[in-house]
């Protein structure tokens, strides 16, 4: 053989022995009868949520696939970042308890502000309805029917009370939800903050 065909076949062998040992590789898994598996092909597709070894020729574990988490396990894990992200988020936003409480201040500021409108809008808006009733009662007493715009403008008013009374009522909702979203993040950032070395 020539020498450079002789170089050409080791060249080509030591390229393909990497492959060859790669090929040596054994896979280890449990089946359904719970019996231990060697196995040259891979791990069939069942399986692998199961989780499994690799092994080198010599019979040494070189990988471990760890088994899938369960649906309760990723129901944790997806719990547990979450909970990181909100601590994280307390942490950027409140350096101190105190934070929280100036923080609660000002939002029941802003929403007793709103309350106050739409009590202020509801006793204008009765007003408007006590003057347009007594303009509905004069026609009533002149004989005459009443008006149909004047009708609808009556209509009108009670409709903007009702509307103002829920929207009050959503801002007191809004003020309790206030009250105990920032007792949990007081309560939180006191323990993050209790933990820190």
């Amino acid at each position: 053989m020539h020498r450079p065909a002789l170089i050409h076949c080791s060249l080509l062998f030591g390229m393909l022995l990497p492959l060859a040992a790669g090929a040596a590789e054994l896979y280890r898994y449990v089946d359904d009868q719970g019996i231990t598996v060697l196995s040259r092909q891979g791990v069939p597709p069942e399986f692998i949520a199961k989780g499994y070894e690799v092994l080198n020729e010599q019979g040494r574990v070189i990988q471990v696939v760890p088994p899938a988490p369960s649906a309760a396990e990723r129901r944790r894990l997806l719990a547990d970042k979450a909970r990181a992200g909100s601590d994280a988020q307390l942490l950027r936003l409140y350096s101190g308890p105190e934070d929280v409480d100036r923080a609660l201040e000002r939002k029941l500021a802003e929403l007793d502000a709103l309350i106050g409108v739409a009590r202020g809008n509801l006793q204008s808006a009765r007003t408007q309805q006590g003057n347009l009733q007594s303009q509905a009662a004069e026609h009533e007493r002149a004989g005459r029917a009443v008006p149909e715009h004047l009708l609808a403008q009556i209509g009108n008013q009670l409709a903007e009370q009702q509307r103002l009374q829920q929207d009050i009522a959503r801002y007191q909702e809004a003020r309790q939800q206030a009250r105990a979203s920032f007792a949990a993040d007081r309560a939180r950032l006191s323990e993050l903050l209790g933990a820190r070395p």
